[in-house]
């Protein structure tokens, strides 16, 4: 039999196996692999599995699922509460022109996949596509953005940043292709573009609502921001009196 590269011989980034992965999983009794078929392996690799499934009636049924493994990813939202900003790249994406996007010229918060730990995935996103050097981040959730196909797990995070913070100009590495224009939007323009179609990347449009709803922009935040304020203009006067 010939070898197969990736399988029993390493392919062009020295992996071997590739037809192993879940095969081993039995989390859940109600489903069991039968076979996985490798039926693309460029950078990342497309699988065809076959598995039995129990149906809620108790029925077992056999089923086939491609998915696409491009491993998982981290995007990140950089916000500005005292000038009102957030920072957001633009740049094109293929799949989106060819299905039916005007231009392919995609707003996006910065994201990347994992080549180490999601929080220093960010930081390094964050200061190759933005220019930007983060400081303390929150992690909001993890989510699978299309859990029908593609395997990715991508990591939420967010964290202020001010002026002094972006020390280098962005737009990410030309030896990877990418041609990134940096955007320091007001945040209720960038919320506006999620109502309007100007921004149509799904986790970009899920940190926004989160920081309109529960983030830094929220009514609560700013009330309570704009309570300190006066409390701290009372004590000043008084104190000056």
């Amino acid at each position: 039999m010939t070898p197969r590269p990736g399988v029993d011989t390493p392919d062009h980034r020295g992996r071997t196996g590739l037809d192993r992965a879940g095969r081993d999983l039995d989390r859940n009794p109600g489903v069991v692999v039968r076979d996985v078929e490798l039926t693309s392996q460029g950078w990342h690799v497309l699988r065809r599995t076959t598995f039995d499934f129990r149906r809620r009636d108790g029925r077992w049924v056999t089923q086939q699922r491609e998915t696409y493994d491009r491993g998982n990813g981290a995007v990140v939202l950089p916000y500005d509460t005292a000038r009102e900003r957030v920072l957001l790249t633009r740049q094109f994406r293929y799949p989106a022109y060819v299905n039916e996007h005007p231009d392919g010229m995609l707003v996006e918060a910065a994201a990347g996949l994992l080549d180490d730990d999601p929080l220093a995935a960010v930081r390094r996103e964050a200061a190759e596509e933005l220019g930007v050097a983060l400081g303390p981040l929150t992690h909001l959730w993890d989510a699978y953005m299309s859990p029908g196909s593609v395997t990715e797990r991508l990591h939420f995070y967010a964290g202020p940043y001010t002026p002094a913070d972006r020390t280098a100009r962005g737009g990410g590495l030309e030896e990877d292709g990418e041609d990134i224009e940096v955007l320091e939007l007001p945040f209720g323009e960038a919320l506006a573009m999620t109502g309007d179609g100007r921004i149509r990347d799904g986790k970009t449009i899920m940190l926004l609502q989160w920081a309109a709803l529960h983030g830094p922009f929220a009514p609560s935040r700013r009330a309570g921001q704009a309570g300190h304020a006066g409390q701290a203009g009372r004590v000043g006067h008084a104190q000056a009196e």
